[in-house]
């Protein structure tokens, strides 16, 4: 078991620097601009300038970048309009999309476990008799599926729950929020660096589900869950 973490940002590339180079450098000043980048606080307002957006939304053809910078860019444009300013959580939101991009990364396996869980109800069920380390990895894979879930396939989650009574939003909502409150209070939390990006998450969940649902709506064209979720990236990059 691995838990995510916010590191987008530590995580781009050389294509992606030129991504950024290419769309705000003016007036030949490209040293100067990868030279800021390298600066945290100054690389973040960087980060933050509204033609990084736009470029991505409007980029024909396959994007050069790597799924840590697009999805941070994306994420952190829709929280910010939401009033989820802190970029904490933007990055780590960020890496949950792009962990849970891969199918293999949505199906949970638990230590001491052969075969991974893919439900909530056997997550649930395995907290039951899971020990305290445990614990905090399913609760913090519960709330990150939950809000990946909610977050980009609202609609085939309503579709489900009027053709075949399944769990409805308010349940998404409920379970994320349950687990990552529970997250937030585990030792391990503040051992990672999770403690207040998890409280967060748990007291704005609907907030950030709602920011997920404008940023599927824009950029994602996918009917199933099953479906990968990963915009038109060039085959050479990450």
């Amino acid at each position: 078991m691995r838990v995510i973490q916010p590191n987008c940002r530590v995580q781009f590339t050389a294509e992606d620097v030129a991504f950024i180079v290419s769309v705000l450098a003016k007036n030949g000043n490209e040293p100067t601009l990868v030279e800021l980048l390298t600066d945290l606080e100054t690389r973040d307002s960087i980060l933050d300038d509204p033609a990084l957006h736009r470029a991505l939304l409007e980029q024909r053809g396959c994007l050069r970048v790597s799924t840590h910078f697009y999805f941070y860019v994306l994420v952190r444009h829709v929280l910010r309009d939401a009033g989820i300013m802190d970029r904490a959580v933007a990055d780590y939101v960020a890496e949950v999309l792009a962990e849970f991009s891969r199918d293999e990364r949505r199906h949970l396996i638990a230590r001491g476990q052969s075969s991974p869980m893919e439900y909530f109800f056997e997550m649930l069920a395995a907290l039951q008799s899971a020990d305290d380390h445990t614990a905090f990895f399913i609760r913090a894979h519960i709330g990150n599926h939950s809000l990946f879930l909610s977050g980009v396939f609202p609609e085939r989650i309503r579709y489900r729950t009027e053709r075949r009574a399944c769990p409805n939003l308010r349940y998404y909502e409920e379970v994320g929020r349950m687990n990552f409150r529970a997250a937030s209070g585990h030792r391990l939390a503040q051992r990672y660096d999770l403690t207040n990006i998890f409280e967060t998450l748990s007291e704005r969940f609907d907030k950030t589900r709602l920011a997920l649902n404008d940023l599927a709506e824009r950029v994602f064209s996918l009917g199933d869950p099953d479906v990968p979720l990963l915009p038109m990236f060039n085959k050479e990059a990450p």
